[in-house]
């Protein structure tokens, strides 16, 4: 018989799988524009996509974002995601490992991305609930142990929580516990939104207590007040199919959220919420990402097999490829100093942050 929480995992990749989560939000990246060069004087051939994150060589800056575990649906999705990151050379954290550190037989579902993908940058995945309510270090020091992890994502969930019929709500002392956990594990900690973005402020906390990164997952992609608010319709919950519904779209969108962390962190930071294309993806690095990160939309073609997930995620780095060779850019460094206007919505909130969008138009591509 399932527990509450591998029944709460098999209805999120239900719900993610047949349902529309998406934020109403735009992620912002619709305001960024690469400044086209018209005279590349490079080869498209030879445009070069690997990069490297925390000393780990990636062949293209990506990560396939956290997205399930603890159940053997879940089970087989990830080994999926991990074969084709063995495969392209690319990054992969897990969904939240909950569910295995309260019911041990159920690690083979988050461990088996370890087995699938022995030479990945794989990241281990804890949230701030369970910081705060348990020992938070012995927590991390277990969830990174479980699938031989390269780096650990503590997940900041207060939106979610906050709208879930079985929220956990209380996050006072969170930076405490984040810091304790930062002090004492082998590995790089990453701190990551789940679709609401993060402010400078919070960024600047949270370098403060020495974090190695920060994943700024803003708004524009999956809303999860919006998988809640599904959920929560399912066993009629009013009530928090109200806050599902009223709060679905709220957050900093990501292409903002992106630039405020940039903009005040000297830290690496990872560009998801609605990363949706390569486009997307040399979007966010000309802003200062090291890499981006992409979930969503992989679930369904995880459903289908390996072959329609190296499909899309080729295609993706394709992209890239094509953003990269039509900025003049022959690798991700060149990439990250090409000129960019940023516009519309996006400059204004960011102008009335304080923030200066003027420097990133005045770059020179030669």
């Amino acid at each position: 018989m399932r527990t509450k929480i591998e029944a709460r995992k098999l209805g999120h990749i239900r719900i993610s799988a047949r349902k529309n989560v998406e934020s109403e939000r735009s992620t912002g990246f619709e305001n960024v524009y690469i400044v086209h060069k018209a005279v590349p004087e490079i080869d498209k051939n030879d445009v070069e996509t690997s990069t490297a994150i925390f000393s780990h060589q990636l062949m293209a800056p990506i990560i396939i974002g956290p997205m399930t575990g603890g159940t053997p649906e879940a089970g087989k999705i990830n080994s999926v995601l991990a074969e084709t990151a063995e495969k392209l050379g690319l990054g992969i954290g897990v969904g939240s490992q909950r569910a295995a550190l309260e019911k041990t037989n159920l690690a083979y579902t988050y461990n088996i991305v370890r087995k699938k993908a022995p030479n990945a940058f794989v990241l281990a995945n804890v949230g701030c609930p369970q910081l705060v309510k348990g020992n938070g270090i012995e927590t991390a020091k277990a969830a990174i142990e479980m699938i031989d992890a390269n780096g650990l994502y503590i997940h900041l969930n207060p939106l979610q929580e906050s709208v879930q019929h079985e929220g956990e709500t209380c996050f006072q002392t969170v930076l405490e516990k984040i810091g304790e956990v930062v002090r004492v594990v082998k590995v790089p900690v990453i701190v990551k939104e789940t679709g609401a973005g993060i402010s400078s402020d919070v960024a600047k906390k949270l370098v403060e207590i020495g974090v190695s990164g920060i994943d700024v997952s803003g708004a524009g992609g999956t809303s999860w007040a919006g998988v809640e608010y599904y959920r929560a319709k399912q066993i009629s919950d009013r009530l928090h199919a109200r806050l599902g519904e009223t709060f679905w779209n709220w957050g900093i969108s990501t292409a903002a959220s992106l630039v405020e962390v940039v903009a005040s962190t000297t830290t690496t930071v990872i560009a998801s919420g609605g990363i949706r294309s390569g486009l997307d993806i040399a979007k966010s690095i000309a802003l200062g990402a090291s890499v981006s990160s992409l979930a969503l939309p992989l679930v369904r073609p995880a459903l289908k097999g390996s072959r329609e997930v190296e499909n899309l995620l080729r295609t993706i780095i394709e992209e890239l490829k094509t953003a990269m060779f039509l900025a003049g850019a022959k690798n991700i460094a060149d990439l990250k100093k090409v000129p960019v206007v940023v516009a519309g919505s996006t400059r204004e909130w960011l102008s009335e942050r304080g923030f200066d969008t003027g420097a990133y138009a005045k770059r020179s591509s030669f």
